[in-house]
C-alpha cells in the first residue's frame, strides 16, 4: 500500500495514497466544510466550500484534491475563511431563506455553516429565484432553496442508477427537474428518497401528513391506530441524542400513546405474516417451476422500478403485499371485526422510514387500507411538538391482537433481511424440520455487499438466492440474469442501500458509518428475541385459525395479496 506524508495544520499525517484532503484531514478530527460532497458520491467540487490552502498559497477544492507527499495545508488560515465566507454570502444572497417555514431548517446545511462561519452581514443583494413549488406526491421540490449543488442528481444516477431528475437550463436560470418539466410523479422516479437524504437544504422534502393525523387523534368518531416498521426502532432515538442503532422501541410505544393513538400496533406483525404468505408462495414456485426466481415485494421503491423498467418481470414479483399494505388490510378486515369498529370508523397510520411508502399506501390497488403515512423524522417532529422527553419515558408494550412479531420480522431492517427471514420458514415448510440455535442465520445474505449471492440446501434441494443491495445494484443483478449470466430461484432487491434502515425517511445524519451501527441494532434486536421465526408467531397462528383459515387460502389471496401491472414512462 501506497503512503503519502503531508502537513496539516503543522500536524503530521499520514494516508494511502490517493486519499483526498478532507479525507486525509477527517482522520486527525478536523472538518471541513462542504455543501456538495458526500461518502456515497464520487467528488465533484461544485460548491467549493471545502477550500484549503497550500503550501505554495493557493486555495484548493479539498473534496476532490489527492493528497502530495510533502504537501502542506492551512484549513482555516485567513485567506481560507475569507474565501469560504465570500463563497457563502453569495449562496445566500440570492437563497430563498424562509428558515422558519422550512421542514429542514434543523438540519440544512446552510444555516449550519452560515452559524459556524459567523455570517451576521450578507453584503451582496442578489436576485432570488421565483421558481414552482412541485408538492404533487410524496416528494416536495422546491427550486428556490437548491443551490444546485448536484447531490440529488448524483445519488438518482450514480448510486441509483434512476437517472429521474437532472440540471436544466444554464447560469443563474440552472434549476434540477424531471425530463420535460415533468412532476416526479409523471418520471421515471421510484421516490426512494435518497436525493432527499443527502440534500443540504430545504430544497427537496418529504411530503407531511402530521396535520391529517392529527386531526383525525382529534376526531371523536374514529379509532386511530398505528403501526411502526422496523427499521424505526433503531433510528428514532437519533432524534433525540441517542446513537444509530441504539433500540428505542419501548419508548417509541409509549410516545405514541402518549400522542393519543387508541392502539398502537407493531408492522412486524405483519412483516412474519408476509413471510407466512411469501415463504408459501416460494414453496409452491418451487414445486412447480414456474415465474423463477421469484422477487421480494416488501419494497415499494423496488416495484415501481419493475413498474417502470422491467415490466417483464412482473409475472416474478411475489404477489405478497408489502407488510404496510397487509397490516391495513388485516386492520380494516380483521380488527374491526374482532374490535367490534365499523371499517369507515377505523384511520390507519404507518410510520415508516420510507418516503416511498406514502406513494404505496395511495395505490389503487388496496383500497385505502392505510390513511397516513409518516416518516421517522415525522414522528420525532410530533414527538417534540407535544413538549415529550423522549429519552426519560418509561417502556410500553405493543397492544394485541396485531402487537406479536419475532425476530424474523425485526430483520426486514436490514438488506438481507427479508431474504433470511423467508428462508429461516421456508426451510420448515420444506423439510418439517426446525432450524435450531444459530442455524436460523443464514450470514451469507448480510451485510453492505452490493450483490450477495449464495446457495441453500433444502431436503435435497440447491435453492440459488441472491440479494441486491440497492437499485442500482438490481439494476446490475438483473442483467446478469437477462444476460444467462446467472440463475436464481429467489431474489430479495432493496431499493436503499443498506435496507430499511438507512430509508429515505429516516433521520439525517453527518455519521459516515451509520449504515453499519443501525443494521448491528437490527441484528441484536433479532438476537434477543424469544422467537426468531415467522412461523412462531401466537397472534399470526390465532388470526389464520379465525380468519384466514391457512397461508395463501382464497380469503388470504384476496386480503393480502395483489397484482402490478407496467407504468413505464414515454417521453
Amino acid at each position: 500500500m501506497d503512503m503519502v506524508t503531508l502537513t496539516i495544520n503543522g500536524k503530521q499525517v499520514q494516508v494511502e495514497k490517493g486519499t483526498t484532503i478532507k479525507k486525509a484531514a477527517e482522520n486527525i478530527g478536523i472538518e471541513i466544510p462542504g455543501l456538495c460532497d458526500d461518502n456515497d458520491l464520487q467528488p465533484f467540487g461544485a460548491c467549493r466550500l471545502c477550500v484549503v490552502e497550500d503550501n505554495r498559497g493557493n486555495l484548493v477544492a479539498s473534496c476532490h484534491t489527492p493528497v502530495r507527499e510533502g504537501m502542506n495545508i492551512k484549513t482555516h488560515s485567513k485567506k481560507v475563511i475569507d474565501a469560504r465566507r465570500l463563497i457563502l454570502e453569495l449562496l445566500l444572497s440570492s437563497h430563498n431563506a424562509d428558515c422558519f417555514e422550512c421542514d429542514k431548517s434543523l438540519h440544512c446545511k446552510l444555516q449550519k455553516y452560515a452559524y459556524e462561519l459567523n455570517i451576521n452581514n450578507i453584503r451582496f443583494d442578489g436576485e432570488k429565484r421565483d421558481f414552482h413549488v412541485n408538492a404533487v406526491g410524496p416528494i416536495i421540490q422546491d427550486p428556490n432553496k437548491c443551490i444546485l449543488c448536484g447531490k440529488c442528481v448524483r445519488m438518482c444516477h450514480e448510486v441509483q442508477t434512476i437517472g429521474a431528475i437532472d440540471f436544466a437550463d444554464r447560469g443563474f436560470d440552472a434549476y434540477i427537474s424531471a425530463p420535460y418539466e415533468k412532476s416526479l410523479l409523471d418520471s421515471d422516479c421510484i421516490f426512494c428518497g435518497q436525493c432527499v437524504r443527502v440534500c443540504p437544504t430545504g430544497a427537496l422534502v418529504e411530503n407531511p401528513e402530521i396535520d391529517k393525523v392529527y386531526e383525525a387523534l382529534n376526531n371523536p368518531k374514529k379509532h386511530v391506530v398505528v403501526q411502526t416498521a422496523p427499521a424505526t426502532r433503531i433510528a428514532l432515538g437519533e432524534e433525540f441524542g441517542l446513537k444509530p442503532g441504539d433500540i428505542v422501541t419501548g419508548k417509541m410505544v409509549a410516545a405514541l400513546k402518549q400522542l393519543g393513538f387508541d392502539k398502537v400496533f407493531d408492522t412486524q406483525f405483519s412483516a412474519d405474516l408476509t413471510i407466512m404468505e411469501e415463504g408459501t408462495e416460494l414453496v409452491k414456485r418451487l414445486e412447480k417451476g414456474e415465474n423463477l426466481p421469484l422477487f421480494t415485494s416488501c419494497c415499494p421503491s423496488w416495484i415501481l422500478a419493475v413498474e417502470k423498467f422491467y415490466p417483464e418481470l412482473i409475472p416474478n414479483i411475489s404477489t405478497a403485499r408489502s407488510p404496510q399494505q397487509m397490516f391495513g388490510s388485516v386492520a380494516k378486515h380483521y380488527y374491526t371485526k374482532k374490535a367490534g369498529i365499523a371499517p369507515e370508523d377505523l384511520f390507519v397510520v404507518s410510520i415508516m422510514p420510507c418516503i416511498s411508502k406514502k406513494f404505496e399506501r395511495t395505490r389503487p390497488e388496496f383500497d385505502d387500507d392505510v390513511d397516513a403515512v409518516l416518516t421517522t423524522r415525522e414522528l420525532s417532529r410530533m414527538i417534540k411538538e407535544a413538549g415529550i422527553d423522549f429519552t426519560k419515558l418509561e417502556e410500553e408494550k405493543y397492544d394485541s391482537p396485531l402487537g406479536e412479531s419475532t425476530g424474523a420480522a425485526t430483520i426486514f431492517a436490514a438488506t438481507g433481511g427479508v431474504m433470511e427471514a423467508a428462508l429461516r420458514t421456508a426451510y420448515s415448510l420444506l423439510t418439517g424440520e426446525e432450524l435450531k440455535g444459530d442455524a436460523v442465520e443464514f450470514t451469507a445474505v448480510r451485510g453492505l455487499e452490493g450483490i450477495k449471492e449464495s446457495a441453500i440446501e433444502i431436503n435435497g434441494k440447491t435453492v440459488k438466492i441472491a440479494v441486491a443491495n440497492g437499485i442500482g445494484n438490481a439494476k446490475k443483478l438483473i442483467e446478469k440474469i437477462k444476460n444467462g449470466e446467472a440463475k436464481y430461484e429467489f431474489v430479495e432487491v432493496m431499493a436503499c442501500p443498506g435496507g430499511c434502515a438507512c430509508g429515505g425517511g429516516q433521520p439525517y445524519t453527518d455519521d459516515p458509518d451509520f449504515r453499519q451501527k443501525r443494521i448491528e441494532g437490527v441484528y441484536e434486536n433479532d438476537k434477543n428475541s424469544p422467537k426468531r421465526k415467522s412461523h412462531e408467531n401466537e397472534e399470526v397462528k390465532k388470526m389464520y385459525e379465525e380468519y384466514y383459515e391457512k397461508p395463501y387460502s382464497e380469503k388470504a389471496h384476496h386480503e393480502l395479496h395483489t397484482h402490478y401491472a407496467s407504468r413505464r414512462i414515454e417521453y
